[in-house]
C-alpha cells in the first residue's frame, strides 16, 4: 500500500458534472489590528420567505468527519502513507458528491436512495482506508486513535445546514472556537442585505444550491457591506518587550500564471489532492512531488532573491458565464470549479510582531495552514477568512458571507498566520498542532514561542454581484472542494518558509528592533 500512495493520482469525474457546468457556461490600508488572533463577525441569518419544504429538504451535499484533523499523533515513519490514505477519503468524497450531484431524478422517486446509493457504500469504502490507516500506524509503534471507526459513516446536508458556513448562529454572536487558544469573541450583528435561498432552477443551476457549476455560491452567501454593522476589535495592547517593526516581501500577484491542483503540505505525493486550483507566488517549483531538497531550487518570484517560501491559495473566479483553461481538467471544471480566474490587482506579504514580546526566527522549511477548507462540513472551529471592501476594512471583517462592495471598492482576502510555534516541529500530523494563534492579549501559551506573524492581503477588481428574487447573479467565489459548496468560510492560505543568505533571522531582528523593512 505504500508503494502505491506515490503514484500520481487522478479521482474519477462524472462526466454529467462537467455535462451540466458545460451547459451552464452556455446559456484601503490594511488595519492589521484585527488578526492577532483568528477575528470572525458573526453572522445571524435573516431568510427570505421563499423557501418550501421540499427546498428545506433537499440534499445540498455530503458531509464527512474529517478525519485528518483528528490524527495528531501519527509517527514520522507512517505520515507519507497515512498522508496519501486520507487523500484517497478526499477522492471518495468528491466522487460521492459527484454522484449525489448527478442523481436528483432517483432521489425525487425514492426517499432513501441518498441513503443506500450514496451514504452507505461511502461508510464502507471509507472504512477500508480507516482500516489500513489504523494498519500503517500500528506497523511502525505507534497507536491509532480508538475512535477512528466512529469516524467512517457520513451525512447529508440540506440547503439550510450549508447556508454561510454550515454551522447557524444563535444570537448574533459566535466564539471563535479553537483558533485563538481561548482567545476574544468577534460580536457584530450582521443586518441587512439579501440572504435568500435561491430556489428555483435558473441558468443551469442546481435548485437551492446555486452557483453556475451548481455547487455555489447562493444568494445567502452575499452581503451587502454598507449594511453589515462594524465588527473590527482593537489590537492587543503593545506591551514594553514587544516587537513592532514589519518586513515585507514583494512576490508579485502570480502574473505569470502558476498554478495547480496540488497540495504538497497536505497530500504530498498525490496529484490534484487539493480538488482546486491554488495561486502561487514565492517559490516557482512547488508541486505534489516537492522536497526541502527541491525548494531550494526552485526560484522565486519574490524581489528578495533569498526568500525562496512558497505562498499559495486558491484561486477567485467570477462566475458569469465564462470559462478558463481548466474548465475540462480536474479541480477545475471537472470538481465544480468553473469560470474565470482572477489574478488579484494587488498582493501584500508582510510579517509582523508580537505585541508583548520579541519573536525568533522561522525554522527552516516551517510549514503552517491557516483556515480550513472544509468548514462547510466541519463547522467554523478552524476557520480563518476574512473578506472586506477597500474603504471598509478597518471596520468590517466576513467569515462566512461573500462581500459586495459599492462602486469603486475593491475586494479584499486577509490572512493573519498563527504566530507561535511549539519550537520544535516544521509540521504536525494534522498539519495545525505544532502552530497556535496569540491569545486575546497577544500571549503564546503552553511554552510555545513567538514567532513573525505572515500576514497577507489579497486585492480584486470584481465586479459587484447582484441578488435579485433570491438569485445571485455574476457570482464570485474561492475554489474548493466541490463538496463545500464555494462558501466564504473555507478560504484558507498556505505557507512554507524557504529562505537562505540568512533572511530569516533578518526578518526577526528587523521585526524586533521596530523597524520597516523590505
Amino acid at each position: 500500500m505504500g508503494r502505491n500512495t506515490r503514484k500520481r493520482r487522478t479521482p474519477l469525474a462524472t462526466k454529467a458534472i462537467a455535462a451540466s457546468a458545460a451547459l451552464a457556461l452556455g446559456g484601503g490600508g490594511l488595519i492589521w489590528a484585527n488578526f492577532y488572533a483568528s477575528a470572525h463577525e458573526s453572522n445571524h441569518q435573516t431568510w427570505g420567505g421563499n423557501q418550501t419544504k421540499a427546498a428545506q429538504a433537499q440534499v445540498a451535499t455530503i458531509s464527512c468527519p474529517d478525519v485528518g484533523q483528528k490524527l495528531t499523533n501519527v509517527p514520522d515513519r507512517a505520515r507519507t502513507d497515512v498522508a496519501g490514505e486520507l487523500a484517497n477519503l478526499d477522492r471518495q468524497i468528491t466522487d460521492a458528491y459527484q454522484r449525489l450531484a448527478t442523481t436528483r431524478d432517483a432521489q425525487a422517486r425514492d426517499a432513501s436512495f441518498v441513503q443506500n446509493s450514496i451514504l452507505q457504500p461511502l461508510k464502507d469504502r471509507r472504512q477500508a482506508i480507516l482500516d489500513r490507516i489504523k494498519l500503517e500506524i500500528t506497523r511502525v509503534g505507534g497507536t491509532a486513535p480508538g475512535d477512528l471507526n466512529s469516524l467512517a459513516a457520513c451525512t447529508a446536508q440540506n440547503a439550510n445546514q450549508t447556508t454561510a458556513g454550515g454551522q447557524q448562529q444563535n444570537g448574533g454572536q459566535q466564539q471563535n472556537g479553537g483558533q485563538q487558544q481561548g482567545g476574544q469573541q468577534q460580536g457584530g450583528q450582521q443586518q441587512g442585505g439579501q440572504q435568500q435561498n435561491g430556489g428555483q432552477q435558473q441558468g443551469g443551476q442546481q435548485q437551492n444550491i446555486g452557483g453556475q457549476a451548481g455547487n455555489g455560491p447562493v444568494a445567502a452567501d452575499f452581503v451587502d457591506i454598507t449594511k453589515v454593522q462594524p465588527n473590527v476589535q482593537g489590537k492587543p495592547r503593545q506591551q514594553r518587550g514587544g516587537s513592532t517593526g514589519t518586513f515585507t516581501t514583494r512576490c508579485g500577484v502570480n502574473a505569470n500564471k502558476n498554478h495547480n491542483t496540488d497540495n504538497v503540505i497536505v497530500a504530498p505525493g498525490v496529484a490534484n489532492g487539493a480538488h482546486h486550483l491554488h495561486d502561487y507566488t514565492g517559490n516557482q517549483k512547488v508541486n505534489a512531488f516537492s522536497s526541502n531538497q527541491t525548494f531550494l531550487q526552485g526560484g522565486t518570484s519574490c524581489q528578495n532573491r533569498s526568500d525562496l517560501s512558497s505562498y499559495y491559495w486558491p484561486v477567485v473566479r467570477i462566475q458569469d458565464g465564462s470559462q478558463d483553461f481548466d474548465q475540462n481538467r480536474d479541480g477545475g471544471g471537472k470538481e465544480g470549479n468553473v469560470g474565470k480566474i482572477l489574478t488579484p490587482v494587488q498582493a501584500q506579504i508582510k510579517y509582523v510582531g508580537s505585541p508583548t514580546s520579541k519573536v525568533v526566527a522561522m525554522p527552516q522549511f516551517l510549514r503552517i495552514i491557516t483556515g480550513d477548507a472544509k468548514t462547510t462540513t466541519n463547522g467554523l472551529a478552524n476557520a480563518n477568512a476574512h473578506w472586506s471592501c477597500t474603504g471598509f476594512e478597518n471596520k468590517v471583517q466576513l467569515t462566512t458571507q461573500y462581500p459586495i462592495c459599492p462602486q469603486g471598492s475593491k475586494v479584499v482576502r486577509t490572512f493573519a498566520f498563527q504566530s507561535c510555534w511549539d519550537g520544535q516541529n516544521i509540521d504536525s500530523a494534522n498539519h495545525r498542532t505544532h502552530v497556535a494563534f496569540a491569545d486575546a492579549g497577544g500571549n503564546c501559551q503552553n511554552g510555545f514561542k513567538a514567532i513573525p506573524q505572515l500576514t497577507m492581503r489579497l486585492v480584486y477588481n470584481i465586479n459587484p454581484p447582484t441578488v435579485q428574487n433570491g438569485q445571485v447573479k455574476n457570482a464570485y467565489a474561492v475554489d474548493g472542494f466541490p463538496e463545500q459548496l464555494h462558501k466564504a468560510a473555507t478560504d484558507h492560505d498556505d505557507f512554507i518558509s524557504v529562505t537562505k543568505n540568512g533572511l530569516a533571522n533578518k526578518i526577526a531582528n528587523c521585526v524586533n528592533s521596530g523597524q520597516n523593512c523590505t
